[in-house]
């Protein structure tokens, strides 16, 4: 029973030491949660007449989709690669490879605990969003809400895993954030922050479609925001991508380790 319970122990104990770290920096986190706010610039541009028209939504439509992309953008974020990366760089990497617990479990209940703080700050957002814009008030149908949320859940294993598997690129390379930032001008375009994916030429999104890009922010977006999506074949992609990130990240850094670990011999 010990046993058992053990893991569950663990999880909560580093949980709440992480939230309780957070808690410290939660002015810091409440600027990270409006500096998320590229997704109402977007809706004020988008929301001119002839751009509007050009993506098949109404006026009510853009609201909840740029609304919905701005949630799903607050609690899928990720910035392991530069966290990992100060760490190798200031040592404290060393003490966390000689615990039992893989280091990936410690950043991952990090950003957790950040998404728990950060959630009052995002909800205030979107109080005020509502106060402004009073007609774009809706509420998600329960069933797509949940589904919103698994998919925002599994857009955010996604970035964990890609960024972790960049990170793991620094038992290599001091500055391997480089690469994470050359990958946030196709994030940038291709995920549904800047505009639907709908809004870019078939060619485009059909390529687009073959990247993890849009099922990080495009399609759990449209799910809240109760547009028409494909279930199954995003759900399905979504799934497909961790499923091919997990054993990547794991071999990159089980020979990152041997690396390091040599070098420090």
């Amino acid at each position: 029973m010990l046993s058992r319970r053990r893991p569950w122990a663990v999880a909560r104990a580093l949980l709440g030491n992480q939230y309780a770290l957070m808690l410290e920096y939660r002015a810091e986190i409440a600027l990270w949660a409006l500096s998320g706010s590229l997704p109402f610039i977007m809706l004020a541009l988008w929301s001119e007449a002839p751009a509007g028209a050009a993506l098949g939504l109404g006026p009510e439509g853009l609201d909840r989709y740029f609304l919905s992309a701005f949630l799903v953008r607050q609690f899928s974020v990720v910035w392991v690669v530069f966290a990992f990366e100060e760490d190798a760089l200031l040592g404290r990497l060393s003490p966390y490879l000689l615990q039992p617990l893989h280091p990936l479990w410690r950043y991952l209940a990090a950003h957790l605990a950040e998404q728990l703080t950060r959630l009052p700050f995002a909800a205030a957002i979107v109080a005020v969003f509502f106060a402004v814009n009073p007609a774009a008030f809706w509420l998600p149908h329960p069933g797509r809400f949940v589904l919103a949320w698994m998919a925002t859940l599994l857009a955010f294993g996604i970035a964990f895993l890609l960024q972790s598997l960049i990170a793991a690129l620094c038992f290599w390379s001091e500055k391997a954030s480089a690469l994470e930032r050359l990958l946030f001008v196709p994030f940038l375009f291709f995920s549904g922050l800047l505009a639907p994916l709908a809004a870019f030429p078939p060619a485009v999104r059909a390529a687009a479609l073959w990247t993890p890009f849009p099922y990080l922010i495009d399609f759990p977006a449209r799910l809240l925001a109760g547009l028409p999506v494909p279930l199954a074949a995003g759900f399905g992609a979504q799934l497909a991508w961790i499923a091919l990130l997990l054993p990547l990240v794991l071999l990159l850094w089980r020979a990152g380790v041997r690396r390091y670990t040599a070098m420090g011999a």
